[in-house]
């Protein structure tokens, strides 16, 4: 999952929120110095902070190759920095100031694999249809 998105839009945020669904306790933080934190829930979440990179390329250094076929979810913050190392289809998370100083628009974004599937089958979950 690419979270993009505006300094202050939220990412970190939405990362938690992710963390408490998926049964994380303990502080979740932002890895913007450490590059990549691991946390253990019900599924691995893997938060990566790609401000800092260079570019997709970096990826590979920190082995995050190796995260992408396992049983956990990798989130990455400033994910439009890195859409290149990601070619197999990725969720990308859209955030984006509201009207108010409290309000965040967020946009979920299929980008190819079987994202579009598997959010048409969320948005029948949610709507009970």
């Amino acid at each position: 999952m690419l979270l993009v998105g505006e300094l202050g839009t939220g990412k970190t945020s939405f990362i938690r929120g992710l963390a408490e669904g998926l049964g994380v306790e303990g502080r979740v933080v932002s890895p913007t110095f450490t590059l990549l934190r691991e946390y253990r829930g019900r599924l691995p979440l893997h938060h990566l902070d790609a401000y800092r990179l260079e570019g997709a390329p970096d990826l590979f250094d920190l082995g995050v190759d190796e995260l992408l076929g396992g049983d956990g979810v990798v989130a990455v913050e400033w994910g439009d920095r890195v859409r290149d190392f990601f070619p197999g289809g990725y969720l990308e998370v859209d955030l984006s100031y509201g009207e108010g100083d409290e309000e965040r628009l967020v946009c979920l974004v299929p980008r190819g694999g079987t994202w579009e599937e598997r959010l048409r089958d969320l948005e029948k979950d949610v709507n009970g249809k």
